[in-house]
């Protein structure tokens, strides 16, 4: 299979991270995709290069107030005294009815969901690097690929149009669904990360053109909280076109399989041209976020049973940090899915 990349990635190297309400390392470091490349190449994946696509595949997604905001703050947020070496809001408006604010410190609480996604000096640029990791795998899908498998760092299923959240900035995710529109008329995301695609969903709520199903740990006890839950199907015109499927903490494999069966199954009815895997590895047992506990045997079944739709697929590097199986689980689902797509 061939696998896009960007060395660009390593530009973004966050440090801060709160867990409880203190300080800990992020969790979101970028030998998190040394370790997925490495175990991809030696199993004989062919590495491309992402192809620089312009803004045109994330401004199709973003919106244009949200774009500038990450491109510019930092400079403006360096300008600031005694300010931080990372951009990280202290207030939020809650999106009720509100105005956008001049200062930066109130644009980083109005374009940031939490203190996950600290933005640093090149943070923009890896982001634009992993949108374009995304869309090229997408480029190649529509030229006739029957799968790619784009390494994208940072990952992207919890940004939303406007907003960026749990680690992510840009959604790759979809923008790779939204670039193939240019030749699918109806596309789906499945989306296999630990954490509901809460950035993804939103970005599709009123649309029936692309089909979002997640399969997660269950939100009431686990992030993002407030998003994820059975009873979120969509509106307008994307009513019914919206599927949560969580589960308990700590489900293993045959439960997880059963609900990425379930999602498969309304993938099927809706009939997509092409298809979105946001692919994350965090739902490991051995993964240090510790949400559920799929064997690396299972991200093999998983790759397997997706496979065997047989769609046009883009597969998404989502979630995935490092403990010593991440990169034995990529390859168990990349295998997977190859003997059986």
């Amino acid at each position: 299979m061939k696998l896009v990349y960007s060395d660009k990635h390593a530009l973004h190297d966050p440090s801060f991270f709160l867990v409880r309400g203190q300080r800990r390392p992020s969790a979101e470091q970028p030998q998190r995709a040394a370790v997925l490349l490495e175990a991809a190449t030696e199993a004989g994946h062919e590495v491309m290069e992402a192809m620089g696509l312009g803004p045109g595949p994330r401004a199709a997604v973003h919106t244009p107030e949200y774009l500038h905001f990450l491109e510019t703050a930092y400079e403006a947020w360096k300008a600031l005294p005694d300010s931080a070496e990372e951009i990280i809001p202290n207030v939020h408006p809650q999106r009720g009815p509100a105005t956008y604010p001049r200062a930066v410190v109130g644009r980083a609480g109005w374009h940031m969901a939490d203190t996950a996604c600290p933005i640093g000096p090149h943070t923009f640029e890896a982001a634009c690097a992993a949108a374009d990791t995304a869309a090229s795998a997408a480029a190649l899908v529509m030229a006739g690929a029957n799968a790619v498998y784009a390494l994208c760092r940072p990952p992207g299923h919890h940004a939303y149009a406007d907003m960026a959240g749990g680690f992510c900035f840009l959604n790759n995710s979809a923008i790779a669904a939204q670039h193939l529109h240019q030749r699918f008329d109806r596309v789906a995301v499945l989306d296999i990360d630990v954490h509901h695609g809460n950035g993804t969903q939103g970005i599709f709520w009123r649309r029936g053109d692309v089909l979002t199903v997640s399969v997660h740990a269950d939100p009431r006890d686990y992030y993002p909280f407030f998003w994820g839950h059975e009873a979120e199907r969509g509106e307008g015109d994307g009513e019914g076109y919206n599927l949560n499927l969580p589960l308990p903490l700590g489900t293993g494999d045959d439960t997880w399989l059963q609900a990425i069966e379930s999602g498969l199954r309304r993938i099927a009815a809706y009939d997509p041209g092409a298809l979105v895997v946001a692919l994350g590895l965090d739902a490991h047992e051995g993964d240090p976020l510790k949400g559920l506990r799929v064997t690396t045997q299972g991200f093999a079944r998983a790759g397997e049973a997706i496979a065997r739709m047989g769609y046009p697929t883009v597969l998404v590097q989502e979630g995935g940090y490092l403990s010593p199986a991440l990169g034995e689980n990529l390859v168990s689902f990349l295998t997977g899915f190859e003997e059986t797509h």
